[in-house]
């Protein structure tokens, strides 16, 4: 069943006759004919009496009409709505961004985001960088900021800003002198790291792995307020890309360059490899840009 011949028996009974639909469709009389007696064969039913230039629906036709106007109007709305969503006048963003930095790199973006694209609903999803890749593997999230490096067989992604990571000590630690630290040097410190969900860790600790020893951790924790408070109050050590430790400055807590130059915490938005980017998040690609 086409869609045209459906159309055409609809605006036959509109119009009261096959000659004024024909001029509002703008086709001749013998195509919109042609059409209803398609249709007709097609569902083994008459549809229309002719009653001299008049033309009446029959029982079978009332049904007919009756649901070929939904069928027209249902098509009518998926090209509207395709329309929209490739007009950006509706969809939803589905973005998972990690606590660590996203309110300086990130918040703004998203204030910029929904200032252009004001009718996209904005679906975001705050976590650690293992449980985003996982939300993007299962398609849960159409993409996410997460920490470099990812499994190339299974993400795509873009580079948005790389920090080197420094050590955070209290002002009495015997090292917070130093303008630079090996963590090495740090070994005999405990740890307050970040929950294991987070990369930043895993990365912290393969550098500690690399240096000959397996840190102390002394507690983790999600919140990066919280982590600067222990270290405050003579913790142990923690470690943050040098962006978010600047704003996180403390009068009791000394901010400490690694000396660790493969020790970085790059950032960038990732997605599945191969699969299809909604244009709500290709648009967020390019404002990331």
């Amino acid at each position: 069943m086409e869609l045209r011949t459906l159309r055409a028996f609809v605006e036959v009974v509109r119009q009261g006759g096959f000659s004024p639909a024909a001029r509002t469709l703008f086709t001749t009389q013998s195509n919109v004919s042609k059409a209803v007696k398609s249709l007709e064969e097609e569902l083994g039913c008459q549809l229309l009496d002719r009653i001299g230039h008049r033309s009446v629906l029959t029982e079978a036709g009332v049904i007919v009409h009756e649901r070929a106007q939904a069928m027209l109007a249902a098509a009518d709305s998926l090209v509207d709505e395709l329309d929209a969503l490739r007009g950006m006048r509706r969809g939803t963003l589905r973005i998972g961004l990690p606590p660590v930095g996203s309110d300086i790199l990130f918040a703004p973006l998203l204030a910029r985001y929904r200032a252009k694209y004001p009718q996209i609903d904005i679906s975001l999803v705050e976590r650690g960088g293992r449980t985003l890749r996982d939300m993007v593997l299962s398609g849960e999230l159409d993409l996410a900021a997460a920490m470099l490096p990812v499994d190339e067989e299974q993400f795509e992604w873009k580079p948005v800003r790389t920090e080197p990571v420094d050590a955070l000590v209290n002002l009495a630690h015997p090292l917070a002198k130093q303008k630079q630290v090996s963590l090495r040097e740090l070994a005999d410190t405990p740890f307050v790291l970040f929950e294991s969900s987070f990369a930043l860790n895993q990365v912290i600790l393969d550098a500690c792995h690399r240096q000959g020893f397996a840190p102390r951790v002394a507690v983790n924790s999600s919140q990066i307020d919280f982590i600067v408070e222990l270290i405050a109050v003579g913790m142990g050590v923690a470690f943050m890309p040098r962006l978010i430790a600047r704003q996180r400055s403390h009068p009791r807590v000394r901010r400490i360059a690694l000396d660790d130059a493969a020790l970085e915490w790059t950032i960038a938005m990732i997605w599945r490899r191969g699969g299809r980017l909604p244009q709500t998040a290709q648009a967020w690609l390019d404002l990331v840009r």
